[in-house]
C-alpha cells in the first residue's frame, strides 16, 4: 500500500499541532468532551480481553483523552502503577498537577499515583484515547508508543472513522462548502500502520455512534469541543454571519429527524485497536556483533540474575 494513503488523508500539520495545544488547555479547563469520555467506558470494557494485567501502564494525552477514563482503567489494574505521556512534556506534568491531590488526603496512599515519565524497562500498556486521528504523522506517534512499551506489553487505542459526520459531509458538498473536517482513515489502515509500526497481533474493532441534539446550535457547539477543521483546503478566513444562518438553516432542514423529534442527528464512527510489542528480531550474518542487553531482551532473560 503507497504511503500515501496511509497519512492521515487532507490533513493540515500546522493546524493540527495548533489543536493539540488548545485540546490540551481545554482538557484541563473544561475537562475532556463528553464523547471522549464515553468511547474511554467503552475502551475500558475491552480490558478485560488481555490474559494478563500489566504492573504499569502509561496514558498518552490525558487531558484530551479524559481522566475520568484513567481512572476506569485504574479501577481495572487496581494495582499498576500509571504514568503520563504527551506530545510535550509540559501537556503531561500539567495533567499531573490538575489531579494532584492534597499531601495530606489518606487516599493519597491507597492507590498507585500519576507519574511523569516511564518506567523502567518500559510500560505494560500503553493507553491513547481518541488521540490518533487528529495526528498529522501518525507512524511517527504509533513508532513512539511501540518505543514507551516492554516487549510483549500491548496497545489500546482509539480514534474516529471515516463515517464520521458523513451527514454533515453531505450537506457541505449539497451547498458547495467544501469539506467540513479532514478526512478520517479507515480501520484497515489503522491496522496495516500498526504492523509497519513494528507492532504484531493488531486487532481492529469498530462502531458508529449517533448523537442528537436539540439544535444546530448545540451540534456545533459539541464539534467545536470535539475539534476543529483540519481540512488543507478549508475555508482560508472567517466566514460570515450570513454563511453561519444559511448553515443553521441548513442543518434544521437537512439533518432533523422527525423520528427522533426533529432533533439534528450526527454519526461518529469509532475504531478501536490493540496490539503488542513482540520480541525484538535480530539480524543474523557471517559475523554479527549483538549487545548484551539487546540479547536478554530477545531471550526474555532479565538484567540480574540471568546471564545468557
Amino acid at each position: 500500500m503507497p504511503e500515501t494513503t496511509l497519512r492521515p488523508p487532507s490533513l493540515d500539520a500546522v493546524a493540527a499541532a495548533r489543536w493539540q495545544r488548545h485540546a490540551h488547555v481545554q482538557g484541563l479547563r473544561d475537562g475532556a468532551p463528553w464523547l471522549h469520555e464515553e468511547v474511554a467506558r467503552r475502551m475500558a470494557e475491552r480490558l478485560g480481553w488481555m490474559a494478563r494485567p500489566p504492573a504499569s501502564w502509561v496514558h498518552w494525552a490525558p487531558a484530551a483523552g479524559g481522566m475520568q477514563g484513567h481512572a476506569r482503567v485504574q479501577e481495572v489494574f487496581p494495582d499498576a502503577r500509571s504514568f503520563v505521556q504527551d506530545a510535550r512534556t509540559e501537556y503531561a506534568q500539567a495533567a499531573i498537577d490538575s489531579v494532584a491531590k492534597p499531601w495530606w488526603s489518606p487516599k493519597r496512599w491507597q492507590a498507585p499515583g500519576l507519574r511523569l515519565g516511564l518506567p523502567e524497562g518500559g510500560a505494560g500498556m500503553v493507553w491513547a484515547n481518541m488521540a490518533l486521528h487528529m495526528d498529522a504523522d501518525p507512524q511517527a506517534l504509533l513508532a513512539r508508543w511501540l518505543e514507551l512499551l516492554q516487549v510483549n506489553g500491548f496497545l489500546m487505542f482509539s480514534c474516529l472513522g471515516p463515517d464520521t459526520l458523513r451527514e454533515l459531509r453531505a450537506l457541505y458538498a449539497a451547498q458547495g462548502w467544501g469539506e467540513p473536517s479532514h478526512e478520517f482513515t479507515d480501520m484497515h489502515d489503522w491496522g496495516d500502520m500498526l504492523v509497519q509500526a513494528g507492532f504484531a497481533e493488531p486487532v481492529m474493532d469498530m462502531e458508529r455512534i449517533t448523537l442528537s441534539f436539540e439544535t444546530p446550535q448545540r451540534a456545533l457547539q459539541e464539534l467545536r469541543g470535539l475539534g476543529r477543521n483540519l481540512h488543507v483546503a478549508r475555508q482560508p478566513g472567517l466566514r460570515s454571519r450570513g454563511w453561519r444562518d444559511a448553515l443553521h438553516a441548513a442543518m434544521a432542514r437537512d439533518l432533523a429527524q422527525e423520528s427522533d423529534g426533529g432533533r439534528i442527528q450526527l454519526t461518529f464512527e469509532v475504531v478501536y485497536g490493540h496490539a503488542f510489542k513482540p520480541q525484538p528480531r535480530m539480524a543474523v550474518r557471517e559475523n554479527s556483533s549483538i549487545p548484551l542487553a539487546q540479547m536478554r531482551s530477545a531471550l526474555g532473560l532479565k538484567e540480574k540474575g540471568i546471564t545468557p
